[in-house]
């Protein structure tokens, strides 16, 4: 079989503070991963992210007042994400899960590895071969 050939695609964005530069990122890791967060949760994922927690009632004051929201729609939104381990409990504290946390104070170069698969057809009988489906 025939590999397919690499594309590569450079995009560059120049944004105002780390919440937009967390925004973004948590915006593209939603995308490619299928998990569907709405701006709303998006918002709050970036900025947990650059906060460090969303758990002390400063940070949550601070995030209804920039984004015009109230603590209930925290609490709705924290419930849901970790759930999906986006948030995590650690020491008592709600914070993004460390695996998707960067700091979003320096630039940020994202590499999107996007791979065929080549699949394999089965038959009802097992067969792997393509020519007995």
């Amino acid at each position: 079989m025939e590999q397919p050939t690499q594309v590569v695609q450079q995009l560059q964005t120049v944004l105002r503070d780390e919440y937009s530069v967390a925004e973004k990122y948590y915006s593209i890791l939603s995308a490619i991963n299928n998990l569907g967060l709405t701006k709303r949760e998006i918002e709050l994922v970036a900025f947990t992210a650059v906060k460090g927690s969303i758990s002390y009632a400063n940070h949550r004051a601070e995030f209804c007042e920039r984004y015009s929201t109230t603590t209930a729609t925290i609490n709705n939104i924290v419930s849901k994400l970790k759930k999906s381990s986006v948030f995590v409990k650690e020491d008592g504290k709600i914070k993004v899960n460390p695996i998707i946390v960067v700091n979003f104070k320096k630039n940020l170069n994202l590499v999107i590895k996007i791979k065929h698969e080549e699949v394999k057809e089965v038959n009802a009988a097992g067969d792997n071969s393509k020519e007995a489906v």
